[in-house]
């Protein structure tokens, strides 16, 4: 992710969260971390064939724990494996980052988010009441130990799409030029 990525993730974050979206300066903030070469966090984001940004995702890590920020999903591309993909890419960082475990909280009712995670082998570890404000909503926390984590599939890094939902190029991380 690069600055210029950040009202089109603005835009997206508002629409997918409304209640509890970011706001700007969180993302200015979690970028500026992200672009040192002591960096310990690193946004991602995926693009259709027409530049249109689709998706994003976030890991900070410290001490050996990785912490999946945020990732989102435009609704058409929800189901088609991006949000998959922006996982994957993840914890390909983590690995990076020598992380021995990767933690993430997601909403209770957002069930579909948590099947993803348990597919990727996140096991639910206990709940932070009322995380989600203002709608006072919590959070299941879930925990992956790298060791225990499935090799990355071919084909699942993160990459633009093309305007059918297939892989389309390198990666738009916040090293890429």
């Amino acid at each position: 992710m690069r600055w210029w990525d950040i009202e089109p993730v603005m835009a997206l974050e508002e629409e997918l969260f409304p209640e509890d979206a970011w706001s700007r300066g969180m993302f200015w903030s979690e970028l500026a971390g992200a672009r040192h070469p002591a960096a310990t966090r690193t946004y991602v984001v995926a693009e259709d064939g027409t530049g249109r940004l689709v998706g994003y995702g976030g890991l900070a890590a410290v001490s050996g724990t990785g912490d999946v920020q945020t990732i989102g999903v435009t609704g058409g591309h929800q189901g088609t494996g991006l949000g998959a993909r922006l996982l994957s890419e993840l914890l390909r960082k983590a690995t990076a980052f020598e992380c021995h475990e990767v933690l993430l909280e997601v909403r209770v009712d957002n069930t579909r988010a948590q099947r993803l995670y348990e597919r990727f082998g996140f096991e639910p570890i206990g709940f932070r009441r009322g995380y989600y404000q203002p709608g006072n909503v919590d959070a299941l926390v879930m925990r992956l130990s790298t060791a225990d984590a499935p090799a990355a599939v071919p084909g699942t890094a993160v990459s633009p799409l093309t305007p059918d939902g297939s892989p389309q190029g390198p990666l738009q991380g916040n090293d890429h030029d």
